[in-house]
């Protein structure tokens, strides 16, 4: 069963995405009659201090940290992913630029030069996305660069070089290939990563702004209502703790899986 249980929980989580835009959820009018209402029939996870069902908004922030992550992971994937291993390859003073680049970025915890890079740049889901993927490429950049130094001087790299291939078809046939698997065992915790990070922000006041709802900026309105409204703090908070938990879970079975098949 726990085998499944992150396959149904990442599911539930790329439907509630998907769909999002078909269930016509209001999470913006604000209600008078129904504020801090608990669950209920009506109010599938009741009402917050605005009247707004916590349930659409659930969802709405369901959207957001799903395309936040994916967008980020991407780009940052592909981007950390080029960089490592075009300069790996050629190595010289491109290799040691890049590793002091990364040392760089390295010597500070990531979270706080996002949270630095977002407040410089203001507030706003584009510059969330903009700071996560610059902070978020360092990872993928020193793999990928750890990968073809293992990876160049192999007989196959150096026959290809015999026969007179091109670099840039050696490193697309040859190398990239190779990297797939710990590249994509790295960007799924990635997306754990930037689920939380997005949440931090927001939960920060520096990510999605009103009236647009984010799990982290559902779990900071709701503390203040912790002892008459625990829900709106529970259903986010829930929903996070499920959706990393899931995602990690699925990053250990595919780690595992990859390894056995690359035996």
């Amino acid at each position: 069963m726990v085998k499944y249980f992150s396959i149904i929980v990442l599911t539930l989580w790329v439907l509630m995405t998907v769909f999002a835009g078909l269930l016509n959820l209001d999470s913006v009018t604000i209600n008078l009659r129904q504020i801090l209402q608990p669950p209920s029939f009506e109010l599938i996870l009741g009402a917050d201090e605005l009247g707004r069902g916590v349930f659409s908004r659930l969802i709405e922030g369901a959207r957001i940290s799903f395309m936040v992550a994916f967008t980020v992971v991407g780009i940052s994937a592909f981007f950390g992913t080029l960089v490592g291993t075009i300069a790996c390859y050629f190595g010289g003073k491109w290799e040691q630029f890049l590793v002091a680049v990364i040392d760089l970025f390295l010597a500070f915890p990531g979270i706080l030069l996002a949270i630095a890079i977002a407040a410089i740049l203001g507030p706003s889901i584009g510059h969330l996305i903009l700071a996560l993927c610059i902070v978020g490429w360092v990872g993928y950049a020193r793999l990928a660069r750890a990968q073809v130094l293992s990876l160049k001087n192999r007989e196959h790299i150096s026959a290809a070089k015999a026969l007179g291939t091109s670099h840039w078809r050696i490193i697309g046939q040859h190398l990239l290939p190779l990297l797939l698997a710990p590249l994509i065992v790295e960007a799924t915790f990635g997306i754990a990563g930037m689920v939380i990070a997005e949440a931090g922000l927001s939960f920060l006041g520096l990510g999605v702004q009103p009236p647009i709802s984010s799990w982290g900026s559902m779990i900071k309105e709701g503390a203040n209502f912790m002892l008459v409204a625990p829900h709106l703090v529970l259903a986010p908070g829930i929903a996070l703790m499920l959706v990393v938990f899931s995602v990690n879970l699925l990053g250990d079975q595919l780690r595992d899986y990859l390894n056995v098949k690359s035996i």
